[in-house]
């Protein structure tokens, strides 16, 4: 395949939702680097880096800037940045091995419905159509579903990461605890945990239904 000329791929890397993915990058780098000396400042850069999620696909289809690389770097940005946050939520919190499977669904899922929506020809990993489980259509065909879904998740690693004590602390201690101070806190807890176990439960359909995906791939070539 030839390469596209030098002029025409600066067009894409300057396509104005990348740039925007850039400026992400940036701010979730400058956040992890400050986790722990400035909480409060790590969570503004992370959550704006977060909205920005949002904003980087109104601008693409806005200016009709959708492009392959964009899709790949949103997604490897937002896989990136969750898993180091819950990395950190590891360290913080026993058993720490919620966090580490939390990671690792996080990105299997979603690494294979990227990889079998590029087997079946799809130019998103968000095309679904073809799929019969009704939460997973739901998820990603209404958008403001799978956005409180995304914000609630986040919020919630937010939430957990501000409200650290120590080492040992329990995570089911630390929500319990949570729930025990004021009554806005203690909702917002509440909502986003509905929406983080919504969201994990996409993830397991997500990537059992890619899972198929692949294999029907395979047993299509091989006849």
């Amino acid at each position: 395949m030839a390469e596209p000329p030098p002029q025409k791929a600066l067009s894409v890397y300057l396509y104005i939702p990348n740039i925007i993915g850039y400026i992400r990058v940036i701010m979730n780098c400058v956040a992890f680097a400050l986790c722990f000396s400035n909480r409060t400042l790590f969570a503004i850069l992370y959550f704006i880096s977060f909205f920005c999620d949002g904003l980087d696909g109104w601008f693409a289809r806005k200016f009709n800037q959708v492009s392959t690389f964009g899709a790949v770097l949103d997604m490897v940005t937002d896989r990136v940045s969750t898993a180091c946050l819950l990395a950190i939520l590891s360290q913080l919190y026993r058993p720490g091995l919620i966090f580490l499977s939390l990671l690792g669904l996080d990105i299997a899922s979603h690494w294979l419905q990227m990889y079998s929506s590029f087997l079946s020809g799809k130019t998103s990993h968000k095309d679904v159509k073809d799929k019969s489980n009704w939460l997973l259509k739901a998820y990603y065909g209404q958008r403001l579903f799978m956005a409180f879904c995304c914000v609630a998740s986040e919020v919630l690693y937010i939430i957990l990461f501000l409200v650290a004590d120590n080492q040992s602390e329990s995570v089911l201690d630390a929500c319990l605890n949570t729930l025990k101070q004021s009554s806005f806190l203690s909702l917002t807890l509440f909502v986003t945990l509905i929406g983080w176990a919504i969201k994990q439960v996409v993830n397991i359909i997500q990537m059992k239904t890619a899972a198929d995906s692949c294999v029907l791939y395979d047993t299509k070539r091989s006849k």
